[in-house]
């Protein structure tokens, strides 16, 4: 009688992956989405990334134990070809009395060195808020340089700029209808634009990713005026059979068509279609068309001669209140002698930084990092603003590694910082003073700002309107950080950050992490294993 052939037990790590009710859920819903056995089998080479233990005798200390990567998020990583060692993670609770190490619910590569991508606004303007303070303004002054008599200046009109991250168009026109109102509306000399508030080197527009056109693109500038952009609408008049062309802020010496034919095609790259030309500095062109069924589009574009963009500006926008001016707008310093006729504050930092993390402004990041060394009557540099910032961070995170910093907006290749850092960085803004200003800055979760899309993605997750959080993305970049609120009443902190050149296709991963750190109760995280997969 032939001996009977027993079964070999199944591997420790399958045992144990099959003993979790949430995960048991999860396999049975992929294994019922397997369209082939290639499909089975890159499952089945998966498994070993959860890193499930099976349940041991005797518990090991706490400093050992190792959280395995969600199984989603796993599979997600997997399907993306992004390894799992190029995701950084950690995520804790708020407040936490232990160390971050011990008291995080999931800590993966958190210690590394990465590149954070725009999650290193987090860093600027928190040290911003700390070093400022929320109520903080810019003060964008004008000087005469000359007698005033009868609304008639008699020599030069300065325009001393502060570093205003915000000076855009409806602000310009306040600030000129308050220095007609003060008295001038005749400038017989010129309009003096005074930037030496900062002192940076000039860059070439696109030197970051050679796409001098997009407005994220836009250097710092001590006078730093609508970003240095022009918005272009297309308006549909089917009756005249073209599209209306308008653009603002208004630009002096500049021309732009006024309409563009229409088109009976259908509305897909409605931009590539117009064939838009705006190298020259003073002619727009497009030689194309544009669909009629694409309704009103606009269109933001970074000028071709940002060095001119101010002077181009203030020139057709003081000329367009009325004014008069007999000589030109140009760049110039302020001269001891001249008068202070008015001055305008910006908005406060409190909401510039709600502007930079919700929106991710590049510029006004970077106008902010220069701020932080423009205070005490010196001209703003990188370096001295590097250095101020990592005075704070060793004053006020001393058990963290200090970040590579460049210009602090995270548009760069070479800053760094780790999830751990970060980490403690939104736990320290959680605990402080601007613990709500630095929280309301953050994009809701499928609400508002760059976390909006969320929603598009997967219209049912529990995330929407339950964490506030930061977004950043490179050519090889993806990152998350910020505040969650989980089920449980339990509120934590969340960094995750990808470093991969495939790290783009990687986002369904992140959206899965959020997920898990929402639906922190084993309701939730059953119901994750069966929520449907982001778009």
């Amino acid at each position: 009688m032939a001996p009977m052939i027993r079964p070999r037990p199944a591997p420790a790590f399958v045992q144990a992956l099959f003993s979790s009710s949430a995960v048991r859920l999860f396999v049975m819903r992929l294994f019922s989405e397997f369209r082939s056995v290639s499909h089975l089998c890159c499952w089945l080479l998966l498994a070993p990334l959860l890193q499930v233990q099976a349940a041991q005798p005797t518990k090991p200390p706490r400093s050992a134990l190792k959280p395995a990567l969600p199984a989603q998020v796993a599979v997600a990583l997997a399907q993306a070809h992004v390894p799992a060692d190029a995701l950084s993670v950690m995520i804790a609770p708020l407040p936490s009395s232990a160390s971050p190490a011990e008291a995080a619910r999931l800590r993966h590569h958190a210690q590394d060195s990465v590149n954070p991508a725009s999650v290193m606004k987090l860093i600027t303007t928190y040290a911003g808020l700390s070093l400022l303070g929320p109520d903080f303004t810019w003060r964008n002054r004008v000087y005469v340089d000359g007698t005033v008599s009868n609304g008639v200046l008699q020599g030069n009109l300065i325009v001393r700029g502060s570093g205003d991250p915000k000076l855009v168009l409806e602000r310009v026109q306040a600030l000129i209808e308050q220095i007609q109102a003060a008295g001038v509306r005749e400038v017989r000399g010129d309009i003096v634009l005074d930037r030496s508030v900062f002192d940076i080197q000039a860059r070439a527009p696109g030197s970051f990713d050679d796409d001098a056109l997009r407005p994220y693109n836009a250097a710092p500038d001590g006078l730093l005026v609508n970003f240095k952009s022009l918005i272009y609408s297309f308006t549909p008049d089917p009756a005249a059979g073209v599209v209306r062309v308008a653009y603002e802020p208004p630009i002096a010496g500049v021309n732009v068509p006024a309409s563009v034919p229409l088109s009976a095609a259908p509305c897909n790259d409605w931009r590539g279609g117009l064939r838009g030309q705006f190298a020259s500095p003073t002619q727009v062109q497009f030689a194309g068309n544009f669909s009629a069924s694409c309704g009103l589009k606009t269109w933001p574009v970074a000028y071709a001669a940002p060095e001119q963009f101010s002077a181009r500006v203030i020139q057709a926008m003081w000329l367009a209140a009325g004014g008069s001016l007999s000589g030109s707008v140009r760049e110039g310093l302020t001269p001891m002698r001249a008068r202070l006729l008015t001055e305008a504050p910006s908005l406060p930092l409190s909401d510039i930084v709600a502007d930079i993390n919700k929106f991710s402004n590049n510029v006004m990041a970077q106008q902010l990092f220069l701020s932080l060394s423009s205070q005490n009557n010196q001209p703003a540099r990188f370096d001295a603003s590097r250095e101020r910032l990592l005075q704070w961070w060793h004053a006020t995170l001393p058990d963290q590694p200090e970040p590579e910093l460049e210009n602090g907006s995270g548009l760069s290749r070479h800053e760094r910082s780790s999830a751990a850092a970060l980490t403690r960085l939104l736990q320290l803004a959680a605990s402080g003073p601007h613990a709500q200003v630095f929280q309301n800055s953050l994009g809701l979760a499928g609400v508002d700002g760059t976390v909006a899309r969320l929603k598009d993605r997967n219209p049912n997750a529990a995330a929407i309107g339950q964490a506030w959080l930061k977004t950043g993305t490179l050519r090889d970049v993806i990152s998350l950080a910020g505040y969650v609120q989980g089920q449980s009443g339990q509120r934590y902190t969340l960094v995750a950050i990808v470093n991969h050149a495939n790290a783009s296709a990687a986002r369904p991963a992140l959206d899965h992490l959020l997920e898990w750190t929402v639906r922190d109760t084993p309701e939730g995280l059953s119901a994750a294993a069966l929520a449907p997969r982001p778009k």
